[in-house]
């Protein structure tokens, strides 16, 4: 699940705003009055479960049940355990884990027997380019006195994208924890100068600071730029690698921002290790005698090809099989932090969302063994890039292997492993964003009524988390979305602890069974869910959905 706002130094990452949603009709009868339960699904009757609509009978019959009960704890564990593994470093957006892991979700679709409606087999390919530096040229040194600390390519950040270079320019110390003392300073004292300080490290502070750090940061550099500074130097002194000469951030060409829509940023550069720490240390607050120098070309755009992984399940019936139901999760992670503490360096992911991804894998190789099939089409789909901004999903939002006006849904699967949240342990439910934005809210909570999963919706964090996953990009266009979630935070939530073995692969299971009888409720009716146009936080997608039905 992407993570609130963050700063690092390749890329500067903003959480996506909830508010201001529109969307379509919400019968306002609820679901349940539709549905009539003589069974539990592991209840074993040899009876069929009919639950009743508005359009033909959705029968949960011995056939359905039989393939829903085949999703398995332990494929899922053996999926994970791959999907999660310190092999594939992460699964950081791009990289050749990723790309291994797309391979092996291909292959898994394969084996399940959905089709392949990619532009290449079961990939939908975004050709796109990222930023990279040529350390070459590079050179950075501050002399003060006798002494001159130079750095390495291997110890610098950078935060501005363009080339930059400076000779033996005075630089100032300010203490970025002294607010008084730096809002005292003149233009005088910054123009032309470096400014060298110690910005916070958003990533190792508490979470419930960073929101707050961040916009004292953002102050900060704001009013050395508006007084003309240089250059800002910020020192980390805990530091082991810099991201300088990595690749930066991702950039879609057909969806650049237009020209002059940026602001020229102030030119931010960070300087890992203790020689840095050191001189910092040593200087006086305020002017110094110091001077430095810096030479550091302009980015280069790479090419990058990164990847959606889509397999469909074709419906059987002729009026309704060009319409969608799609299940989705991301299966990028954080890759590898070498300034990390300790020993392990790898976010492996498990629960988030490598747990979503086996899931999809799990529930497609489930139901592509009913006959007859769905009556509309299930498309299963892993994407790239959430945890960089949902970029997979607004990828595929703006070029739909489907269309959008024939997609009825989007299930988001997401973080449905652990069950340790933080509120307590969540042992047999599963909490939906958006809950009653739509009719799937209360669909999928008939379905959890039959398998004995709860799903609800959360009093404060549903709504809040409703533009936190992938279900947002869908929602955009119009299409009733949703995530589900069994723990929205855990105690290794982002952090290199989320490893496979922490999941409770029953609990998954269950949940699993839930989502592909909400899925097959969906996808053999004939009726759509629609958005709750009566719900103020819904406007945009409704309108978004009329402007795709209108054309």
């Amino acid at each position: 699940m992407k993570a609130e706002p963050r700063v690092d130094w390749q890329r500067i990452r903003y959480t996506l705003d909830p508010g201001g949603f529109q969307t379509m009709r919400l019968t306002k009868q609820p679901i349940h009055r539709f549905v009539v339960v003589f069974l539990l699904l592991f209840g074993l009757s040899s009876s069929p479960l009919a639950i009743r609509g508005q359009s033909k009978d959705f029968r949960l019959t011995d056939e359905v049940q039989k393939a829903v009960n085949g999703i398995s704890p332990a494929s899922m564990r053996e999926h994970l355990k791959f999907i999660a593994s310190d092999e594939l470093q992460g699964r950081n957006t791009p990289s050749t884990g990723l790309d291994r892991a797309a391979d092996y979700i291909a292959a898994q679709f394969k084996k399940a027997g959905l089709e392949a409606p990619g532009d290449d087999g079961y990939f939908q390919t975004a050709n796109w380019v990222q930023p990279v530096r040529n350390p070459r040229s590079f050179s950075l040194s501050i002399r003060s006195g006798g002494e001159t600390v130079s750095a390495e390519p291997g110890q610098v950040s950078f935060l501005f994208p363009g080339a930059l270079s400076l000779r033996d320019i005075p630089v100032v110390k300010i203490d970025f924890s002294n607010t008084a003392a730096y809002t005292e300073l003149k233009p005088s004292d910054i123009e032309g100068k470096a400014v060298i300080t110690e910005l916070p490290d958003l990533q190792r502070a508490e979470r419930t600071r960073r929101g707050e750090l961040m916009q004292a940061q953002r102050t900060f550099l704001s009013g050395l730029q508006s007084m003309k500074a240089a250059l800002v130097l910020s020192i980390d002194r805990n530091g082991v690698a810099g991201t300088g000469f990595s690749p930066g951030r991702l950039i879609d060409p057909d969806n650049r921002p237009q020209p002059g829509a940026q602001t020229p940023a102030l030119p931010v550069v960070q300087l890992i290790g203790p020689s840095g720490a050191k001189l910092f240390d040593a200087l006086p607050m305020g002017a110094t005698s110091a001077v430095l120098s810096i030479n550091v070309d302009a980015s280069t755009e790479a090419p990058v090809k990164l990847r959606n992984v889509i397999g469909v399940l074709r419906g059987s019936d002729p009026a309704l099989r060009e319409t969608y139901v799609l299940v989705t999760a991301h299966y990028d992670h954080l890759g590898v932090n070498p300034n990390v503490e300790g020993p392990d360096k790898i976010f492996n992911g498990a629960n988030d969302d490598g747990s979503g991804t086996v899931s999809v894998i799990e529930i497609a190789t489930a139901l592509s063994r009913l006959k007859p099939r769905p009556r509309r089409s299930i498309v299963f789909m892993t994407v790239f890039g959430e945890e960089k901004g949902l970029l997979g999903s607004r990828y595929y939002g703006r070029h739909p292997v489907f269309p959008i006006e024939k997609t009825v849904a989007d299930v988001n699967l997401e973080q449905i492993g652990r069950t340790d949240d933080s509120e307590g342990p969540q042992v047999g439910t599963c909490a939906m964003t958006g809950f009653d934005f739509s009719d799937v809210g209360e669909i999928f909570k008939a379905a959890g009524d039959l398998v004995g999963i709860k799903v609800f919706k959360h009093p404060t964090k549903s709504d809040t988390y409703f533009g936190r996953s992938d279900n947002q990009a869908l929602a955009d266009q119009g299409v009733p979305a949703h995530t589900l979630s069994v723990a929205y935070e855990y105690p290794d939530y982002h952090k290199v602890g989320d490893h496979w073995d922490k999941v409770d692969y029953d609990n998954m299971a269950k949940v699993d069974r839930m989502v592909a009888v909400g899925l097959l409720m969906i996808a053999n009716s004939s009726v759509e869910p629609r958005w709750d146009e009566a719900n103020p936080k819904t406007a945009r997608y409704v309108k978004a959905w009329h402007d795709h039905h209108q054309k």
